[in-house]
């Protein structure tokens, strides 16, 4: 192992329900598909397909809270536990943490279908309110359903309704470095990372084809590529042009990757997967944690986007 932390875990995050915004955790269990209720619900539209803030940005301002004992290793819900979901001009919805009985069948995220758990009219019709058109609220199956990283990049890992990978790492240097080069600064949860990490240099985190966190084996399998979503302000939903416009100066694959596939892609963190992790390892994060990095790509050419 290397002699010295290259970083230390700054934040992490994790994001209930898909496209909702973040909990700000001083330590999180993990699981076999990323940190425990990572994107375990996501509000699906009338077809069944996921919505996200690219269509329904007013769902930056949807807020969860789970109960603080939910982050505990090996806890497990009773009658008295919801994940209560405020947001402005709505009353509160008090969702049960405990298993629903109601399945939605024909549910959508990027390329994968299959069933889901359905919470309900309730909170269906508080959905459908607040995006104006028919919602519903679904929990992530996994006694029956298994969604897979794509193998070309990690195989036999999985992931619930998260974009495509367990982990999004990103450094405080990396947004540091960005928001010198904008006008009006811009917070992290533009970027919506899982662990944010500081001490390294900017874009460290890019090069990191193995860490160690706390004797977890991280691999870095993915540069993670963005959407409209860091153009959208976390705090009233409005899209903007920043931080994007900047970005492509810098960050594109025609800067990083000259000659390769995605020249007008942009790039902000590293997408990544945890080696040798199981429900129940009672495995836990914290921030302070030291970041070892075990291996380092070369270059960018040998990256994968």
């Amino acid at each position: 192992m290397a002699e010295s932390a290259a970083a230390k875990v700054k934040s992490i995050f994790i994001y209930p329900i898909k496209s909702c915004r973040g909990i700000s955790l001083s330590e999180a269990p993990l699981s076999s598909t990323g940190f425990r209720w990572d994107r375990q619900w996501v509000v699906v539209n009338s077809k069944g397909r996921a919505c996200t803030q690219r269509v329904d940005p007013k769902l930056a301002l949807v807020e969860v809270e789970l109960p603080q004992d939910a982050f505990a290793v090996g806890w497990k819900p009773n009658k008295g536990s919801y994940l209560v979901i405020r947001a402005p001009g709505m009353d509160e919805l008090k969702v049960s943490l405990c298993r629903p009985s109601q399945i939605c069948e024909g549910v959508s995220v990027w390329e994968w279908s299959g069933s889901a758990l359905d919470e309900g009219d309730e909170a269906s019709k508080w959905f459908t309110n607040y995006l104006g058109k028919p919602s519903r609220l679904v929990r992530f199956n996994e006694e029956s359903q298994t969604r897979r990283v794509d193998p070309n990049y990690a195989s036999g890992f999985r992931v619930m309704f998260s974009d495509g990978y367990p982990f999004l790492v990103v450094s405080q240097e990396s947004l540091d470095s960005l928001n010198e080069r904008l006008q009006e600064p811009v917070p992290i949860n533009r970027f919506r990372p899982n662990i944010l990490v500081d001490g390294c240099g900017p874009f460290s985190e890019d090069l990191w084809k193995e860490i160690k966190i706390d004797n977890l084996t991280f691999h870095g399998v993915k540069l993670c590529s963005r959407c409209k979503i860091p153009t959208i302000n976390q705090e009233n939903a409005v899209a903007a042009s920043e931080p994007t416009e900047t970005l492509v100066k810098f960050r594109s694959g025609k800067v990083l990757r000259p000659g390769q596939k995605g020249q007008g892609m942009v790039f902000f963190g590293h997408n990544m997967v945890c080696h040798n992790l199981h429900e129940g390892n009672g495995k836990m994060i914290k921030v302070g944690d030291p970041v070892f990095v075990i291996k380092n790509f070369s270059s960018y050419d040998e990256t994968s986007i």
